[in-house]
């Protein structure tokens, strides 16, 4: 264990490496044990099974992500903002495919509590107060942006859009554009 200076952080990090190389779903402490080259009982020191290295790459995806999105905001406002938001996720999700899953892992409501998540719910309503929207508006307003983008990068990274001759990103621009008009709009419902 000395020899390759396994600690949590590390083991974290080959793991969200691991995901974006081979898929999240992929991810088990045995793959990781190979890729340090180790028994996976040295592992067990650092993290307590499969699941909860599964759960620290989920919850370091989030945070890098929550930390991208921030940065992209900043000084952002109105659609500005909200297209900032959606490429973050976009970019993000193209260039690391397996953290993008890994953020979507289902947490438990005290890890989950804890987590960046909540940061990404903060961003998500700052954007949405640019538009003057009020409950129970917002929280629908939150929903559909998140499924619109999860959706969306989805869709567009198992080569759904490929077969037609209009660019994926002149479609991307053109959801960003009908969904700032509506929420513009002042509600969605």
């Amino acid at each position: 264990m000395v020899r390759v200076g396994l600690t949590t952080e590390r083991l974290t990090r080959a793991g969200a490496e691991l995901a974006d190389e081979i898929g999240f779903d992929q991810v088990t402490a045995s793959a990781l044990a190979r890729r340090f080259d180790v028994k996976v009982a040295s592992l067990y020191s650092h993290v307590k099974s499969s699941h909860d290295l599964k759960t620290r790459i989920a919850l370091f995806a989030l945070e890098e992500l929550a930390d991208r999105v921030a940065a992209a905001l900043a000084g952002r406002a109105g659609k500005d903002a909200l297209a900032a938001f959606a490429d973050t996720y976009r970019d993000y999700a193209r260039e690391h495919p397996g953290r993008y899953d890994a953020a979507r892992l289902r947490l438990d409501p005290e890890t989950a509590a804890a987590s960046a998540g909540v940061r990404h719910a903060q961003m998500t309503r700052a954007i949405l107060r640019g538009y003057d929207l009020t409950e129970p508006d917002q929280t629908h307003a939150v929903r559909m942006l998140g499924s619109v983008f999860h959706g969306y990068v989805s869709l567009e990274m198992a080569g759904g859009f490929s077969h037609t001759a209009i660019d994926s990103q002149e479609s991307w621009n053109w959801v960003l554009d009908r969904l700032d008009a509506l929420l513009r709009n002042g509600t969605t419902t």
